[in-house]
């Protein structure tokens, strides 16, 4: 990894590229994040930064995380989050990241928490299909259907798709496209969706892939 970001994640659009053709885009205001503080491999064995990012006022901040913030000498951050970087040794406690650090056409992988269902039925939680809505049918039309026989297996196999806890999960795409960077808004548009509801934090990093 040699560059992330955290942002805030604003919803959705659509930019007309070059070339006449719809790209529908994610739009994230990131950064501008501070460093808070900086790991390295003498002192706690291996290299990395932890970034500060959104300020907050003090009294919203508790004394131990206030004392964190005074020792860097940076304002309060809402949210903070570490980073291996492979240029981690570069950086210095209160460099600022901005979002022109990526650049249009760059590939990206983005990761949020995603939109939490609460506890759902097979149907929506695994695309099950429902019974035929008719005369026999009975009020089973979204269960999930045969589990195992009496005898044999005698038993529910596992990883067997049943109702349960849906969504609210971490979740990471990869190798998303940077269509347009807006420096002195401090904002990104990625081509496709990314996970979480607008306003949720998400960190951006260059892929791993590409």
């Amino acid at each position: 990894m040699k560059k992330a970001i955290i942002g805030k994640k604003l919803g959705m659009t659509q930019i007309f590229a070059e070339n006449g053709v719809v790209v529908p885009v994610t739009v994230i205001e990131a950064g501008p994040c501070v460093v808070v503080q900086k790991k390295t491999t003498e002192t706690d064995g291996y290299d990395a930064v932890q970034l500060g990012f959104e300020k907050v006022a003090e009294a919203r901040v508790n004394k131990p995380l206030l004392g964190h913030f005074k020792k860097a000498q940076v304002d309060p951050q809402r949210y903070l989050k570490e980073f291996r970087l492979e240029n981690a040794a570069e950086l210095n406690v209160g460099d600022v990241i901005a979002v022109d650090t990526f650049v249009v056409g760059e590939k990206v992988d983005v990761s949020g928490v995603t939109k939490g269902h609460g506890y759902s039925g097979a149907v929506k939680r695994w695309g099950h299909h429902m019974l035929q809505a008719t005369h026999g049918t009975g009020p089973i039309h979204r269960q999930v259907g045969s589990m195992g026989a009496n005898s044999t297996p005698s038993r529910v196999f596992k990883n067997k798709k049943m109702a349960g806890q849906y969504g609210n999960e971490n979740l990471t795409v990869l190798n998303l496209e940077v269509i347009k960077v807006d420096a002195e808004h401090n904002l990104i548009a990625i081509k496709g969706a990314i996970p979480g509801a607008r306003g949720g934090i998400v960190f951006i990093r260059n892929s791993v892939k590409a």
